[in-house]
């Protein structure tokens, strides 16, 4: 079934337990990376980590503004995406450094 060779196998076997695990240790350690983006030349601050978690959200006061409240939620809105895709894309490049882009099914890491 396998070439009849039980060593290679086993050899294989190591390797995939070993990648296991170097994911699982790099899913535990992207819980503390973050990546930080801002929106409304710098009024909006977020913070995410590499678990795609919202860490912080900083406003300054000037953009708060009770005739606008439209604009500071879209500026959020947009703040919050774009760290959360930088989040992603930091675990994506990180995932890919172990698996030497084997470029595995979404949901597989």
């Amino acid at each position: 079934m396998f070439g009849g060779n039980k060593g290679q196998m086993q050899a294989m076997m190591k390797k995939v337990q070993k990648m296991q695990a170097d994911m699982a240790q790099l899913q535990e350690e992207l819980k503390t990376r973050t990546v930080e983006t801002t929106a409304g030349g710098g009024a909006i601050k977020v913070v995410a980590n590499g678990d795609k978690q919202l860490v912080s959200l900083t406003l300054d006061p000037a953009a708060v503004d009770p005739e606008d409240v439209e604009m500071l939620q879209d500026m959020v809105v947009a703040a919050v995406n774009e760290a959360l895709r930088k989040a992603e894309d930091m675990a994506q490049k990180e995932m890919n450094k172990l698996t030497g882009g084997l470029g595995l099914p979404p949901g597989m890491m």
